[in-house]
């Protein structure tokens, strides 16, 4: 190999070596490990500050419902068909309008904006970040904001009196709880007689059904470690809390497996970076590398998901 050729590959390989030990440094070692409640807030407000997943993704910052079998879908429009979807599976569309409903872990607000707009529900909607909350109130109008109002809160300590609410929704929000059973129990605190549950989760797989070899548990770890999550529960684990709820009033919780109708949602959520270019860089180059941080994260939920670790569980049920 000639002499300049050899410096040209070696220097490829150099420039390589060095982005890979950049990108690995950033992603391994600005991890957002749960510490507590505190750190799900700041990791949300900083989510909500620099703008990029909203830029993305919209406003719903949930996965997206394809169908099963899952079908090409527009990233932006799964996510409104996953709200009508779950509200259909639970049995929300038969409340009638000006019921009131709880939305624990709202995000910046666009599931409680459709419950609100699209079934005439009383909705009131919280987060523990201050961030998601300002910018729900700034993007919801003056005319829903009567009937769709966002609080600061914490979902294991809701400031709220008992059996207030026909509904509650809970979308994504269990892998935050280190006390799933208190988070159940919140819950269900919060519903009527007669008050329905609708409630999608990223659910681990059950130790039952196989312990994790090596491989998955550092992603596991992963999982749990990029984003703030202190652990996962299994969709069976999920349904013992909701039965050994002191608040259960008889409560029989269903549950299902959207693992299939949802798992689009990982890819697509990389490749609305390469649809939408200028909602990337129209936020600086920042957002450029906050992009690439996130997308390992990424990328290993796809994987999870597609290979059993990890389902995407939803639960229904209605108090007598």
């Amino acid at each position: 190999m000639p002499l300049h050729s050899l410096v040209g590959f070696l220097a490829l390989v150099l420039l390589f070596t060095v982005a890979f030990i950049f990108f690995a440094y950033l992603w391994l070692g600005s991890n957002r490990s749960y510490q507590s409640s505190n750190s799900v807030a700041e990791a949300y407000n900083r989510w909500t500050e620099d703008a990029l997943l909203e830029r993305l993704w919209g406003d719903h910052v949930h996965l997206g419902y394809y169908g099963d079998p899952a079908r090409t879908r527009d990233f932006r429009l799964a996510k409104n068909d996953f709200v009508h979807e779950l509200v259909r599976w639970s049995g929300l569309d038969r409340l009638p309008p000006g019921s009131r409903v709880l939305d624990v872990g709202c995000g910046i607000g666009g599931s409680a904006r459709l419950l609100a707009l699209h079934y005439g529900f009383d909705v009131l909607a919280i987060s523990i970040s201050p961030a998601q909350i300002a910018r729900a109130r700034s993007l919801t109008s003056p005319e829903l904001a009567a009937h769709c109002r966002f609080e600061v809160m914490d979902a294991l300590a809701l400031d709220l009196p008992d059996r207030g609410f026909d509904a509650v929704w809970s979308v994504e929000a269990a892998p935050h709880m280190p006390d799933k059973q208190r988070y159940v129990d919140e819950l269900l605190r919060m519903l009527r007689p007669h008050g329905r549950l609708a409630m999608a989760d990223w659910n681990r797989r059950d130790p039952t059904d196989g312990p994790m070899d090596r491989l998955e548990n550092w992603v596991m770890r992963q999982l749990l470690d990029q984003w703030a999550h202190p652990e996962f529960a299994s969709i069976a684990a999920m349904r013992d809390d909701f039965d050994g709820s002191p608040w259960a009033d008889g409560l029989e919780v269903e549950s299902a497996d959207w693992t299939a109708a949802t798992v689009p949602s990982w890819r697509d959520s990389i490749l609305e970076g390469f649809r939408r270019p200028t909602a990337v860089l129209g936020l600086g180059p920042k957002a450029v590398v906050q992009g690439l941080r996130e997308t390992p994260t990424l990328l290993l939920m796809d994987w999870a998901f597609r290979h059993g670790l990890m389902q995407f569980g939803v639960f229904r049920g209605q108090k007598p």
